[in-house]
């Protein structure tokens, strides 16, 4: 099956994202959703070990099922931190309706320490919160693009 390109115009950011659903105005979403991602692309693992609950669960492609835990986390971040060069932009965000959470596009870019090859990606976190922390965070992109880098030195 051959998928069918999205050509519609992608916008920077949406401020009225899921506006209308219960939680859409809450004014932490956008500036939590902005602290994380900067955590995330200045690559500090205690920076964004700070974004999270102690008792986290953390799943994305990469991981074979969740990383329960901070000091798990920890691991998983220090070893990623050393294998990629990463930034993270906002695309869209749009608060849950029936739990205290947000799903929000990003846009990433990734490349080996050092090296020429940079690519892009679209993707999806969907995170649960407990007050200003995510308590459950799920990442979702196709692992298809970072094929130029798998099996091949930086």
């Amino acid at each position: 099956m051959t998928p069918i390109p999205d050509e519609r115009p992608r916008r920077a950011s949406a401020p009225d994202a899921g506006a209308g659903a219960p939680g859409a105005s809450d004014p932490r979403l956008r500036p939590l959703v902005t602290r994380f991602l900067d955590a995330w692309s200045a690559q500090d693992v205690e920076r964004v070990l700070d974004c999270y609950t102690d008792d986290v669960r953390y799943r994305d492609p990469n991981t074979r099922g969740f990383v329960e835990g901070r000091a798990a986390l920890r691991r998983y971040l220090t070893k990623l931190f050393s294998a990629w060069q990463m930034t993270w932009h906002e695309r869209e965000l749009f608060a849950l309706r029936e739990a205290d959470g947000v799903a929000f596009l990003w846009r990433a870019t990734f490349r080996r320490p050092g090296g020429a090859v940079v690519v892009e990606a679209d993707g999806m976190d969907l995170a649960l919160l407990e007050g200003e922390r995510l308590a459950r965070n799920e990442v979702y992109f196709d692992r298809a693009v970072l094929a130029p880098f798998l099996g091949a030195p930086g």
